[in-house]
């Protein structure tokens, strides 16, 4: 075996929470208006700042973005439940120097960020955004 690609969400981390939370924060204070977690997956194929920019009305856009990412941050540890099977897991492929991969939507900003905050920078090898 060469090298292990995992996709990122629904495999390694549930990231679903703070996607929800940082998108209806975003669009609540820069449209004013309320999203259902619903709404925000029906918006789901482009990345996070792809999302924002086609469906937030605010012309502030790019301020929108950086207050996604602060969201994203400031709350992950809260919203997010690190998976210490997984990280387990991982970091044994990692000893046995097998190549590890992550495929995933997620913009690289915030899969740096989920990365981050769930102890697992430095164990994989390369991502494909």
């Amino acid at each position: 075996m060469k090298a292990i690609i995992f996709d990122f969400d629904g495999t390694l981390a549930n990231t679903l929470p703070i996607c929800y939370y940082a998108f209806q924060s975003v669009f609540k204070e820069y449209d004013n208006r309320e999203i259902t977690p619903s709404e925000i997956i029906e918006m789901f194929g482009p990345s996070e700042v792809g999302i924002l920019r086609k469906n937030l009305l605010s012309a502030r856009k790019d301020e929108a973005i950086e207050y996604f990412y602060q969201q994203y941050a400031r709350f992950h540890k809260d919203l997010v439940i690190a998976n210490k099977d997984i990280h387990k897991i991982v970091t044994l492929l990692k000893e046995m120097d097998i190549k590890l991969g992550i495929f995933t939507g997620k913009a690289k900003r915030s899969l740096d960020i989920s990365l981050e905050k769930l102890d697992m920078e430095g164990l994989f090898d390369f991502n494909n955004r």
